[in-house]
């Protein structure tokens, strides 16, 4: 009787790892380190925390302590939390903005490269301000502009401290 043959292992030719391209490694292992990376930052930063409408989500920054603090001596802390002004209303656009104000907000806290005390940026304003007008839809119907595509006037231009009380 033949003695059984072992199985040959793999061997690494010039087209790759046992027929697999080196380009294909490659993308592999940086899909790898990246995916790792990702998690690893996913789980430090408590991202998971972020899908909650749990104010106490927005202080897992120092930076927005401030704002934090001051919401809750504003006028909307028992009517209004962060994502009631800051995120779209609408189901869809919400989970964008949050999405790209995750990403943005994390590569810049990352790299340390944000303005302190932080600001709101333009695209983050026209969400606030369209959820004023959501909210307050009975109150601002005279403000709107009588031409589509005209000016409205910016909420927070004469009521800065409804949503965060600064002293």
């Amino acid at each position: 009787m033949p003695a059984a043959s072992s199985p040959r292992p793999p061997v690494l030719r010039r087209g790759g790892f046992a027929g697999v391209s080196r380009v294909s490694l490659l993308f592999a292992a940086l899909l790898g380190v990246f995916g790792g990376l990702g998690t690893f930052t996913f789980g430090y930063g408590q991202g998971a925390s972020y899908l909650s409408n749990d104010p106490e989500a927005c202080v897992n920054c120092h930076v927005m302590q401030g704002h934090h603090d001051s919401w809750q001596h504003s006028a909307h802390r028992h009517v209004a939390v962060c994502n009631d002004c800051h995120l779209p209303h609408d189901p869809v656009g919400k989970w964008v903005v949050k999405a790209d104000n995750g990403f943005f907000h994390s590569w810049a806290f990352t790299l340390e490269n944000f303005h302190e005390p932080i600001q709101i940026k333009p695209r983050n304003r026209r969400v606030t301000q369209r959820a004023c007008m959501d909210c307050h839809a009975d109150t601002v119907h005279q403000m709107l502009p009588a031409d589509a595509g005209g000016e409205t006037l910016s909420c927070v231009h004469c009521h800065r401290d409804a949503g965060h009380a600064f002293h």
